[in-house]
């Protein structure tokens, strides 16, 4: 349970203030803990943010993946990846997920985290690859970079509204840049 708490406080931290935020002393006060208790759960802040993403990242997935599931035809399904991977923008699991990816981490936990991008990115494959796309491996991973942008985009509060950076994330996906 303490585990739990610890990495539900990271997550609020690293959502409010980013990975600067993310400090032992600020995760004993979240869960009231003593600081020399954190130590016992995690030995680094590196620690603490490869088991957020050994734990967020597989839900995130699964959610991309359902909706995927879900649609129906290939257009559908490249939709579907890209507007629920958006919609998770708000979520405290996805803020932490991007903050991590900002932070600097050790060559063990970058690895895991692109090996479960890379998850996240097969999902797609299939799907690209009955459009028409004749290398489908290189297009979800140009589709992705889109996505990546549109998360930004909606993360820096730009002055447009996050359905319209959906809409035009989606239209790019799936008609390219003439819209």
């Amino acid at each position: 349970m303490q585990r739990a708490a610890l990495l539900d406080a990271a997550r609020s931290l690293l959502s409010e203030g980013g990975t600067e935020a993310l400090t032992f002393p600020a995760l004993a006060e979240r869960t009231g803990l003593a600081r020399s208790s954190v130590y016992e759960y995690f030995r680094s802040r590196a620690a603490v943010v490869e088991e957020l993403c050994a734990v967020d990242f597989p839900v995130w997935a699964a959610e991309v993946e359902a909706a995927m599931a879900a649609a129906d035809g290939p257009e559908a399904k490249v939709e579907a990846y890209v507007r629920t991977q958006l919609g998770l923008v708000g979520d405290r699991r996805h803020r932490a997920v991007v903050a991590i990816s900002a932070s600097e981490l050790d060559a063990g936990a970058r690895e895991k985290i692109r090996a479960a991008h890379g998850g996240l990115i097969a999902m797609v494959v299939e799907a690209l690859g009955e459009m028409g796309h004749a290398q489908p491996r290189l297009a979800a991973m140009l589709l992705q970079g889109v996505v990546d942008a549109a998360v930004r985009r909606i993360e820096l509060g730009a002055a447009e509204d996050p359905a319209s950076v959906m809409d035009a994330a989606v239209s790019m996906a799936l008609r390219g840049v003439r819209g």
